[in-house]
Order: structure tokens, then sequence, then C-alpha cells
């Protein structure tokens, strides 16, 4: 899918990222492992060209174990193994994109780490959160539906006075 030029890695430190530049990194994040590999090649077509990456970790797919805790404070105990995907890529300009999804999808998760290192530009964090506007907009939907459905099986119980105090 793509090409694997090889180029010098910068000679910059890695600067600590602010609190508030964590969370919205997670929650691309997770916008990326909720978005179809169609959305997220989509998104990545606005780019066109890409900068030149370096593949760091082609995609690659293994198993996780995961975790319950009875009641959610319990606790833990291993409920079994899933399967996910992971890749890590780094763009010419230094930022390196990670993504982790569950699942078999490497080129997902390939496409899905060079948007997080494109969104690591301030230059391109607004154009590649607007490219993903319509995956946001799909999830919303699907929130609003699923509450919907919910509410239309919810039991409305009242109590009535028997006039006796």
């Amino acid at each position: 899918m793509l090409p694997d030029p090889p180029f010098p890695a910068p000679d910059v430190p890695a600067v600590p990222q602010a609190e508030g530049d964590v969370a919205a990194r997670q929650a691309m994040m997770a916008l990326f492992a909720r978005a179809t590999r169609k959305e997220l090649e989509g998104a990545l077509e606005r780019f066109s060209p890409l900068p030149r990456l370096r593949k760091l970790r082609p995609s690659e797919v293994g198993l996780v174990m995961v975790e319950g805790r009875t009641g959610g404070d319990g606790a833990p105990f291993n409920l079994g193994e899933t399967t996910v995907t992971r890749a890590a890529v780094r763009v010419e300009g230094g930022a390196t994109g990670t993504a982790y999804l569950l699942g078999r999808a490497p080129e997902k998760a390939e496409a899905a780490a060079i948007l997080d290192a494109l969104w690591q530009d301030p230059a391109l964090r607004i154009a590649v959160e607007d490219a993903l506007a319509p995956v946001r907009r799909r999830l919303a939907a699907e929130a609003a539906q699923a509450a919907a459905d919910t509410e239309a099986t919810k039991v409305d119980f009242f109590t009535m006075t028997r006039g006796e105090d």
C-alpha cells in the first residue's frame, strides 16, 4: 500500500505532550478504531500526495489477554484472548503515528497510524478532524438510534396513593 523510503530520523528529542493533547489524541485514536477501513482510506485521500513515510512496525496481528472484573470493582480475572492489529509509521517531519485495533485489519491499522501521525502536526490537525467528521456523524447517529431503541422498551412505573394516610 505505501512505499517504505528510508530517510534520516530527526535529531529532535520527544517533547512531552500537554495533558489536554494526550486526551485529545486518545479521543482521535478511539475514533480511528471505530471508523471503517473505507472511511479511513477516504480521509487519507484528502491528504494526497502523502508525505514520505517509514514503517516503524509493519501491520501485524496478535493476541492480547482481556481482563474482567466481577461487578466492575472486584478482583481482576482473565476473561479470554482477543485478536488485535497494530501498526506504527513515522512521517518525514518526525511525527510517529500508532494504531491498535480489535480484529484482523492490517490495512485499516496502517491507515489509522498514518492519520494519527498527520493529526500530530498542528498545521494538519484541523484538516484531519474535518476529514473524519462523517465518521463522527455516523457514530452519533448510531448512538442516537441505540438510545431510541432502548427508550422504546422503557417501562414507566408509578405509585398510586390509596388515600389512607
